[in-house]
């Protein structure tokens, strides 16, 4: 009490202290954020993408995939993709509206109204306004949809305005690609090369020796041979960012405990599951994982579920069966003889608000049973006419191609009203049957493969790991988070506590998977933080069911590496362009003779025939550019000096050269190039190369 009443005396002194402690907290962190790269998405050639303008884009996304995926949440994975996506269109959009704008190229508004409107409308367009009926693009139902425009439902608002937004932004990249393709030009004279490059043909013979057999250690390789092999190739090891890391993890799985707990819950629930009066209504409540509803075969089941379910009276609930940290058990509902494979026709009356229902039909659901009923009685007596009542009447858009034939389904595969229906009527009869779609007047053609099928009602119940399990498990990856230092102490607890040692060689700042780890995002962060530097040990990620620790073991500066970060990976390299240079000098001293450094070096002389410029590869030696280029600029029986290959020395002779003959037109020849380059710039080479020229700072590993 006495501490109470000297905190109340001190209550002004202390809210100041309070006060002024969360002020310097927070002004810290203020001091924090300003200091950091940027608070923004990223920069685009110095356009900034705040993260308000990232976030909403990627909100309405996300919205827009769930939409058409038709599900309520997208998994981590899923929206990692979308932000990859959104990130990519967002940076699109920035680079190719400065190449609109500085190109003046735009989209008029006569343009647009005609891509919507005009006789030869977008794609898209035609491809969403078709009528039922005709099966054909109908104008009116564009002219229908934009006079009710303000009374439709503002989400239906914004999908058009994408629709629009897209439809004009896909003209100004087909105006773009149209200006990139016409600027290409093939004169007649570079023809005239290129044709003779393809056509005319070389007769050699050459001996090589390869690299491969030549041992190691009959060449010297210093640092002056990797020095100038990495100065001619530096730039092709252009590099972004990156860390390599070395990880453990600790998968929090059910203790014995656990799932004894989980077992008595299991038999308690049977126990209700038994006497419940409406089972499926149970196990909808009482199960973790949503089921199939349909009828199931033999075999289909875990084992000791199905023997019971197809050897036991209807009501019967099978003893919980644990399967992958679940426990299952099921209800027999019903038993029946059914067909595996069903044939039916069927003409559909919808009515206005029945789902996919075309905005043109407006009768109502009373006047559809009607409609429906009255084709049922017409058809019982005059079945021929079911083909002409189809085309006639039915609202299924696919009438005009199948005139009402389903074919041929699996049982189960169609709605339940309907496959239902199918299933107890016999081939040859009609039935009318309804369902969200609307009324079906169904006439049954054909059924095989019958087998005995059950009913069930199924509960599954997770083994969830408890408290206690979870505080052991992280307490087994608290040991190597506090024992290991850096990256030897880390290998060296690893190994002492028989903990698998996972690596992951390099990764990039938008990196997301990681082998073995769920949702791994937070480690990618952790490791391009500023103040993670290599042989930093993290500490315990929670990874959803699951910790890890990691240390990082290498970084990766954004653009060349030096000569000592890519040595290992040029090594063969260097050591082949050596053994090069040395039997270069080997064959120098047989001056062109063919024979004899065939038999010095133990190869054998070869030919090769109709050997163009173009060609791409020397048979049996792969890619030999030096080679091939050198055989092009020789005379006709002429040896060349020793050659370094890719894969090994050669020296060549030409023994005939066939020259390509003259074209009186070189139109075909030409075109086969533009057509060549437009499918280029089809296949967005242009956006490619720009994009890679462009400033791109992309922050969002601050956020995300």
């Amino acid at each position: 009490m006495a501490a109470i009443g000297s905190i109340r005396k001190h209550s002004t002194l202390l809210v100041i202290v309070i006060g002024g402690a969360l002020a310097a907290f927070i002004l810290g962190d203020f001091m924090k954020k300003n200091n950091r790269r940027d608070v923004n998405a990223g920069k685009i050639n110095g356009v900034e993408i705040t993260i308000m303008e990232f976030n909403k884009k990627l909100d309405e996304n996300i919205a827009s995939t769930k939409q058409q995926q038709h599900v309520k949440s997208l998994t981590t994975n899923e929206t990692f993709r979308v932000r990859e996506q959104t990130w990519e269109q967002m940076v699109r959009k920035i680079i190719m509206d400065e190449q609109y704008e500085d190109l003046g190229i735009t989209v008029t508004a006569d343009e647009m109204f005609n891509l919507i409107q005009g006789p030869n409308p977008h794609p898209l367009i035609k491809r969403y306004f078709v009528n039922p009926k005709t099966g054909r693009y109908d104008r009116n139902l564009v002219i229908q949809y934009l006079q009710n425009y303000n009374r439709l439902p503002e989400a239906a608002q914004q999908q058009w305005v994408l629709l629009e937004n897209y439809i004009r932004a896909d003209q100004l990249h087909k105006k773009y690609n149209a200006l990139i393709a016409a600027g290409y030009y093939v004169p007649k004279v570079l023809a005239q090369k290129l044709y003779n490059a393809q056509n005319t043909g070389a007769n050699i013979e050459f001996v090589a020796a390869r690299y491969s057999n030549l041992p190691d250690n009959k060449v010297t390789v210093t640092e002056a041979d990797y020095q100038s092999y990495y100065d001619a190739h530096k730039n092709e090891f252009k590099q972004k960012s990156g860390r390599a890391i070395e990880y453990v993890s600790f998968n929090v799985l059910p203790s014995k405990k656990d799932i004894a707990k989980a077992r008595k819950e299991a038999i308690a629930t049977k126990a209700d599951f038994e006497t419940t009066e409406n089972p499926s209504q149970f196990a909808r409540a009482n199960t973790d994982h949503p089921y199939d509803t349909s009828w199931i075969k033999q075999g289909v089941l875990p084992a000791p579920i199905d023997s019971i379910m197809f050897h036991s009276k209807i009501g019967t609930v099978s003893n919980p069966v644990m399967r992958n940290h679940t426990f299952m058990m099921a209800r027999l509902l019903n038993v029946a003889t059914r067909p595996d494979s069903m044939k039916a026709s069927h003409i559909l009356i919808a009515y206005k608000g029945a789902l996919r229902a075309d905005p043109k039909v407006t009768r109502t659901k009373e006047e559809a049973k009607k409609l429906a009923d009255s084709l049922y009685r017409v058809l019982t007596h005059h079945p021929s006419n079911f083909k002409t009542l189809a085309d006639k009447y039915s609202n299924d858009g696919s009438v005009k191609a199948n005139h009402g034939n389903l074919g041929w389904f699996m049982d189960g595969r169609m709605v339940p009203g309907f496959n239902e229906a199918v299933v107890k009527t016999k081939v040859g009869h009609f039935t009318v049957a309804s369902s969200q779609f609307g009324y079906h007047v169904i006439k049954v053609t054909g059924k095989k493969d019958f087998n005995r099928k059950v009913k069930i009602a199924l509960v599954t119940q997770d083994i969830i790991a408890s408290n206690a399990t979870y505080q052991n498990v992280f307490a087994k990856a608290s040991k190597i988070a506090s024992e290991a230092h850096d990256q030897k102490t880390f290998e060296a607890v690893a190994k002492k506590d028989h903990l698998q040692l996972r690596i992951m060689p390099k990764m990039e700042e938008t990196t997301y998977y990681i082998p073995g780890l769920e949702n791994a995002r937070s480690i990618v962060r952790w490791a391009f933080k500023s103040g993670t530097d290599v042989g930093t040990v993290s500490n315990v990620f929670d990874l959803e069911g699951q910790y890890a620790v990691a240390v990082v073991t290498k970084k990766f500066d954004a653009g060349i590496p030096s000569l000592k970060e890519v040595k290992d990976q040029i090594k063969p390299f260097v050591i082949n362009k050596v053994k090069g240079k040395y039997l270069v000098d080997k064959m120098k001293a047989f001056h062109g003779n063919l024979d004899k450094i065939a038999a010095s070096l133990k190869g054998q002389k070869q030919s090769m025939n109709n050997l163009t410029f173009n060609t791409r590869n020397i048979v049996g030696f792969g890619m030999e550019d030096k080679v091939i280029g050198t055989v092009f600029g020789m005379k006709s029986g002429s040896t060349s000096q020793p050659l370094a290959g890719n894969a090994a020395a050669f020296v060549v002779r030409l023994d005939a050269l066939h020259k390509a003959g003259k074209l009186s037109n070189y139109n075909a020849f030409i075109n086969s190039y533009l057509n060549t380059f437009k499918q280029r710039v089809e296949q967005d080479y242009p956006y490619v190369a720009i994009k890679d020229a462009a400033d791109i700072q992309d922050n969002r590993i601050t956020f995300y």
